[in-house]
């Protein structure tokens, strides 16, 4: 289904941010979501797409997947699990 998006707890606009900003804010902002809450990151630095997994693998939560924004921006989505 073109330009649906999966509904998230908190939605990061980090575009125009590189490397490694987008992952910071994750980690500062993280908190605000319950436990087994959904962040939604949207950022166009290529480097996310291998940055926001290797941050939950090293934080323990679980990486949900990237799906495509409206605007054809990637968005990676991240669960808390602790």
């Amino acid at each position: 289904m073109t330009g649906a998006t999966t509904p998230a707890d908190l939605e990061l606009d980090c575009r125009g941010l590189l490397c490694p900003l987008p992952v910071i804010e994750l980690g500062r902002r993280f908190a605000e979501v319950p436990v087994g809450g959904l962040v939604a990151l949207l950022a166009d630095d290529a480097a996310a797409r291998t940055d926001v997994p290797a941050w939950c693998r090293m934080r323990g939560q679980e990486y949900a997947g990237e799906e495509v924004a409206p605007d054809g921006t990637p968005r990676y989505l991240v669960r808390r699990l602790s």
